[in-house]
């Protein structure tokens, strides 16, 4: 397990903060869009952000539009899970697709703050910073082999053999 640093926002944080709409149309590398994962929210966080950190926030995380970018930047930026209240489906649905693990879990939405240190174990359910440890329902096999592999394209293509 390694450890990253939780970086926090509040509720209703939509695709366009996540990943500006004005960036939506340029063709770019996933490192293009992690310089611009949550300017418009925290125009520090895409400077700063570091492997393994952590999004945690509170209700209906990614509402907004359906684009895929708003999961893509924050995957590309190295962020290893976003915990949340709550999320909006298709985020929730397109964040599993592209390999971005999403995690509901209240008690650590409410207690983590910004900078605290943080693991995830994926298999076990847990989120532990410092002596806190706080629960959430285990990822099934399938979804940490789709998170491993950097998406549900490469997942099924190594279960596929190609």
């Amino acid at each position: 397990m390694s450890t990253g640093r939780v970086w926090k926002y509040g509720d209703d944080v939509n695709t366009d903060v996540i990943f500006p709409g004005r960036h939506t149309y340029a063709l770019m590398t996933p490192e293009e869009m992690a310089g611009h994962a949550m300017e418009d929210l925290d125009p520090e966080f895409a400077k700063a952000v570091k492997p393994g950190d952590v999004v945690v926030a509170g209700k209906n995380f990614g509402c907004g539009s359906s684009r895929e970018q708003a999961a893509a930047c924050l995957r590309a930026a190295g962020v290893k899970a976003v915990v949340a209240k709550s999320f909006a489906r298709i985020y929730f649905r397109n964040a599993i697709n592209l390999g971005l693990a999403v995690l509901q879990c209240e008690e650590a939405a409410d207690v983590l703050s910004s900078g605290d240190p943080v693991d995830v174990d994926f298999s076990a359910g847990t989120i532990t910073s410092g002596a806190r440890v706080f629960k959430f329902f285990p990822l099934p096999e399938s979804v940490i082999g789709i998170v491993q592999a950097g998406g549900l394209i490469e997942y099924t293509k190594k279960k596929l053999g190609l």
